[in-house]
């Protein structure tokens, strides 16, 4: 499978599993955005993640939204309350190269991508929004930059065409994202097993955008093989907002990142042998070929001088047969492993 490289980080399997704290539309201005940043480097979180858009550019003036997290309510209006200006995410690039996290954001026009490329933006994510916005998608990979593209709502067939847009723009640094466009999204709807599907049929890099409440289906993606995690990240559940209901607390955040870290260990490398711990255990807890009672040099060793038990010293059970029948080139104690020698 291709990996794809994001600033310092490698993504792909083999490589650990990169966490992205969302904290676009959980802030209105740089402080709040600071304590948001400070918090995700403090919780583990790999990167930090923006929304760059304007209201007049992502909707029309008379878009609606009808979401548990929102109610119904006008897309214009609650999309100029979030929009942030160049100033602002200058200072939020400032901030997070200062304190060492990568941090870039999901454009939602040629204008956003345009602002994004003033300040060197490193990674562009796409979200499910424009997952067929098949111009926007061609706009984004001529940047010649890494792209993650959220694929909620979509079916294979528009995946595949989003990823041959992209490539047939000479970007092949695309890692896909399985996404379930709710907020909240409920766990029976989250179909992790599209990570696995679209592994297998692109070749690239599959990332979960968990819009979940809770860790479990973020931990569950990270046991099947994701490759990356976005997690939208608040300081308070209860802020005004629409997003900070289905956001991580620094605490679950804190949970999150060892979680998928216990995880990646548990997993291991997939070749099938002792653990480094299991060496000594293996040795006192298998059996192997003991002898029943004291067997003198020269004697012919026959069936009922022999016993299979514990400890696993001696010879392996496999060849008892192979013992039977054999003459002791010394003398063997009783409950004692018969060794080769």
């Amino acid at each position: 499978m291709k990996s794809v490289k994001l600033d310092n980080f490698i993504i792909g399997d083999g490589h650990p599993i990169h966490i992205i704290a969302e904290i676009g539309g959980n802030f209105l201005n740089f402080e709040e955005a600071k304590r948001l940043i400070d918090l995700a480097i403090d919780s583990g979180a790999d990167s930090v993640k923006l929304q760059t858009y304007r209201a007049h550019t992502i909707a029309s003036k008379k878009a609606t939204y009808d979401m548990p997290n929102t109610g119904i309510a006008n897309q214009y209006d609650l999309f100029k309350q979030y929009e942030i200006d160049f100033e602002l995410h200058q200072e939020i690039w400032n901030y997070c190269s200062k304190n060492d996290i990568l941090v870039f954001s999901t454009p939602s026009h040629l204008e956003d991508i345009e602002l994004l490329e003033k300040l060197n933006c490193a990674i562009y994510k796409v979200g499910s929004d424009d997952s067929c916005n098949i111009p926007f998608l061609k706009q984004v990979a001529s940047t010649g930059k890494p792209i993650i593209l959220s694929t909620g709502m979509c079916t294979m067939q528009e995946v595949r065409d989003s990823v041959s847009a992209i490539l047939g723009e000479n970007n092949d640094d695309l890692i896909l994202l399985h996404c379930v466009t709710n907020y909240p999204a409920q766990i029976d709807q989250t179909n992790l097993h599209c990570i696995t599907s679209m592994k297998r049929e692109f070749g690239l890099p599959v990332g979960y955008s968990d819009h979940t409440l809770g860790n479990v289906c973020s931990l569950a993606a990270a046991s099947i093989g994701t490759n990356l995690i976005e997690k939208h990240f608040t300081n308070d559940h209860d802020a005004d907002g629409p997003d900070h209901i289905l956001s991580a607390e620094p605490s679950e955040l804190k949970e999150l990142v060892a979680g998928v870290r216990d995880i990646e260990s548990a997993l291991g490398d997939g070749i099938k042998r002792p653990s480094k711990d299991e060496l000594v255990t293996r040795r006192n807890n298998r059996k192997s070929i003991i002898a029943n009672a004291d067997i003198k040099k020269g004697t012919l060793i026959t069936r009922n001088m022999l016993s299979i038990k514990r400890p696993g010293m001696g010879i392996e059970p496999k060849y008892f047969e192979q013992v039977v029948g054999r003459v002791a080139v010394e003398d063997i104690p009783a409950e004692e492993p018969v060794y080769w020698n």
